[in-house]
């Protein structure tokens, strides 16, 4: 985690150096939730824009209103095959509306589909009308390609600490931690693994 001099790499270039290959990929996102306990679900990176980790829901949804009254949030990203985790902890803001929906664009179908179809009100419901419910909508699409419902929304975290971590199976692990300075630059020091 240093260049060739031994000085600590910047935060955002380790990011983007650890985070090639495609996106999404798994996240777990922590809020504070309105009851004021720490609330944690799996989501997906939509996008690591070199400053900013990007994920997206409905803005109906829990997290959705616990970022609203608490605006911040961690990350927690996670390589178990090459002993790596990366937390990121950061103010969140919603994204523009061209990235939400430039980032709609880039999911799959199924996710697409998920976007509409995946509310509070099909939770309640048993599984088979949850699934008679997706097939509907999808034989009423057809292959019509789909936009953004209007409770699309996405969020960026801009980070104020990054923590890496590279686990060693034949020695200690090394963990970096990286904290924003009131100058905009960037504090560091080693935790212990």
């Amino acid at each position: 985690m240093t260049d060739a001099s031994g000085s600590v790499a910047d935060p955002f270039a380790l990011a983007a150096d650890w985070l090639p290959g495609p996106v999404p990929r798994t996240m777990t996102l922590s809020t504070v939730g309105t009851d004021g306990y720490p609330a944690a679900r799996t989501v997906l990176l939509s996008r690591f824009d070199g400053r900013r980790f990007h994920f997206h829901t409905d803005s109906r949804s829990r997290k959705a209103a616990e970022l609203a009254a608490v605006p911040r949030a961690t990350i927690t990203l996670v390589w178990p095959e090459e002993a790596r985790q990366l937390v990121v902890t950061g103010d969140v803001a919603q994204v523009t509306d061209l990235e939400a929906r430039l980032a709609y664009a880039e999911r799959t179908p199924y996710l697409q589909v998920l976007a509409w179809v995946n509310d509070a009100e099909a939770a309640q419901l048993a599984a088979d009308a949850r699934r008679a419910r997706w097939a509907a909508f999808a034989e009423e699409r057809g292959d019509q390609p789909l936009r953004p419902p209007s409770t699309w929304v996405g969020y960026a975290i801009d980070p104020v600490r990054m923590v890496f971590w590279n686990g060693d199976t034949e020695g200690p692990s090394n963990r970096v931690a990286f904290e924003r300075t009131a100058d905009g630059g960037w504090s560091s020091w080693s935790w212990p693994g």
